[in-house]
């Protein structure tokens, strides 16, 4: 990992890689965040895994 990677992305950065409105991306995150939820994973509201992220979107 390159040490300027995020950890975990904002909706800001989801919606700027996915090319859609912030209120798009809240539902994108609160979305992947219930399923690491649900797998047992520590979440925080707002914000999303990278590597869960780009392994849902295959990046």
């Amino acid at each position: 990992m390159e040490t300027n990677e995020k950890l975990m992305l904002t909706a800001e950065d989801v919606a700027e890689i996915l090319q859609v409105k912030p209120s798009r991306a809240y539902t994108i995150i609160r979305q992947m965040n219930t399923e690491l939820a649900a797998m047992g994973k520590l979440v925080i509201r707002g914000r999303v895994n990278r590597r869960y992220f780009e392994q849902k979107i295959s990046i």
